[in-house]
């Protein structure tokens, strides 16, 4: 059973859904009424729509892991992840990086990224390798109010990777493919919030790190 199957069980249980109202909820988000049968960008927005809701998963403690300590661990954990939804890493764990972040600054943990030039050189170097090898846009946008969050700034990252012929002006399904993942209709793309960009990301991970193993677009 992969991670995302198990979590959506999870989620059930956590969320009190009976079988029907269950299968009646995978059938609304994704068209099938089974967690096995769907990709594993379907299992994520499920799992999104049932964030919504109130799952909450538990952090994960199975593989004897512990959870990062300081004041820039999160940000940190957030743009490794975002490297791993852009296809630049095939390991998502904290311990890679972590050795990332030994790199970039000598020091072996994120509990002791206590100075700011410390924080921001691990950051940084992160934001740098996105922004080179993946397109990511980080900066002022001026226009694009949308683009304000990191969240959206990868998400569309990801799109251009899938569809290059995309642009700010004409975003080749974009926002159509955004309304889907998050299952809502929007006006605008700003007021999407940066916990749904999250799931957005999630969604498009798989997608792209498919095209970048099979060497498309």
């Amino acid at each position: 059973m992969t991670s995302s199957i198990a979590a959506i069980h999870v989620a059930r249980k956590q969320l009190d859904l009976d079988e029907d109202v269950y299968r009646a909820k995978l059938v609304a988000i994704t068209g099938k009424s089974s967690a096995k049968d769907m990709t594993e960008a379907e299992r994520q927005m499920v799992l999104g729509e049932f964030r919504k809701v109130g799952f909450r998963p538990a952090p994960g403690r199975s593989s004897g892991r512990r959870q990062l300590a300081g004041p820039y661990a999160k940000k940190l954990q957030a743009l490794w992840i975002a490297a791993y939804n852009l296809g630049l890493i095939d390991d998502r764990d904290d311990k890679a990086m972590l050795a990332f972040v030994k790199r970039q600054t000598g020091l072996d943990d994120t509990r002791f990224l206590h100075h700011a030039e410390d924080g921001r050189a691990a950051s940084e170097g992160l934001k740098a390798w996105l922004k080179r090898d993946a397109g990511v846009m980080f900066g002022n946008l001026n226009g694009c109010e949308w683009l304000a969050a990191d969240g959206a700034k990868i998400a569309w990252a990801q799109w251009r990777i899938l569809h290059p012929d995309a642009n700010l002006m004409v975003r080749k399904g974009f926002d159509q493919a955004v309304e889907e993942i998050l299952g809502a209709r929007l006006i605008w793309l700003a007021d999407v919030k940066p916990k749904d960009w999250q799931a957005v990301m999630n969604a498009l991970g798989p997608r792209v790190r498919a095209a970048r193993k099979a060497g498309t677009p």
